[in-house]
């Protein structure tokens, strides 16, 4: 597989140079922004853990402490964001949605219908260790029903291998039967399939549903489900379609509306960075017919502005 990534390892990298170019910029009166944001937007995630390491092991502090008491406002949370593990993100993020009064459905969907099942195992160990509690536990205690039942599948991070042709028929003629083809809907087919069949399978069955019911899955299950259920079932048949779409849609939507969604602006360009951002570039082009960076360039400023540009790597 060739690397789909805008943000790639640093070739001539060298974590103490780094660290001391950091501490230059945030010494004295005044901070380097610039420095920083093009320093750190053009290292992997594995480097920036390494110039981590050599900062504290140079001036024996740390080095985001440092960084949040320089920087502030929604560049902070950026630059914060990009200097922490990917596995651990996901997982603060996750937490973040769950703790507290209400819950941020939202991103449950958009981290659980989008990581592979290895990523949902890690995501699940790193939690424990950072948060001290069960991912499924506090999910299970903050939702309820089939939404409920359908995030428990996902958090197995089982999928099935590859493409079952005996059964692409049988899942599609069940789905249809379970919802258009009945008063009432049987969710329960509908989290089965859709929650452990391989995304490739799930393609073929979809095509078949097209043929069977002459309407896409996605509209059956906006027509048969309502509320947290439907949005999650339809990320999961997004995501099987196409992951780089699902996330240009929801960079679309988090900046196409009155006012920007910074966090999941946010989210999805640090997390996207070192997996599908070319890719979802290439989407976002042919499916909005203006490019990603100048979305980004009309809907944000300053240097949270320019460090979103970087991650996004170019202009198409």
């Amino acid at each position: 597989m060739a690397y789909r990534g805008s943000v790639r390892p640093y070739v001539n990298f060298n974590g103490k140079h780094d660290a001391e170019v950091l501490h230059k910029a945030m010494k004295g009166i005044g901070t380097d922004e610039d420095t920083i944001l093009m320093l750190l937007t053009a290292r992997s995630n594995d480097q920036r853990q390494q110039i981590k390491a050599a900062y504290k092991k140079a001036y024996g502090k740390d080095l985001v402490s440092a960084l949040k008491s320089e920087l502030g406002g929604l560049f902070e949370s950026l630059i914060v964001a990009l200097m922490t593990p990917p596995v651990s993100y996901d997982a603060s993020k996750l937490h973040k949605a769950l703790k507290g009064a209400g819950t941020d459905d939202e991103v449950l969907i958009e981290i659980l219908a989008s990581r592979t099942g290895e990523q949902i195992k890690d995501i699940i160990k790193v939690y424990k260790k950072e948060f001290g509690g069960k991912l499924e536990k506090d999910i299970c205690g903050d939702t309820s029903g089939h939404y409920q039942k359908m995030l428990v599948i996902l958090l197995q991070g089982n999928r099935e291998e590859g493409v079952d042709e005996e059964k692409i028929e049988k899942d599609a003629k069940d789905l249809y039967a379970a919802g258009e083809g009945k008063f009432g809907t049987d969710e329960e087919k509908f989290i089965t399939i859709l929650g452990n069949r391989s995304a490739e399978h799930l393609r073929k069955v979809f095509d078949a549903y097209k043929k069977l019911s002459g309407s896409d899955i996605e509209d059956s299950i906006e027509g048969e489900t309502t509320g947290n259920l439907e949005n999650l079932l339809v990320a999961v048949v997004k995501c099987a379609r196409s992951v780089p779409q699902f996330f240009a849609e929801g960079l679309y939507k988090s900046m196409r509306r009155a006012g920007t969604d910074d966090d999941t602006l946010m989210r999805i360009m640090v997390s996207r960075s070192e997996v599908d951002m070319l890719d979802i570039r290439a989407s976002y082009k042919k499916m909005y017919g203006v490019s990603l960076y100048s979305t980004i360039q009309e809907d944000t400023t300053g240097d949270y502005q320019k460090a979103l540009l970087y991650l996004c790597g170019g202009n198409d």
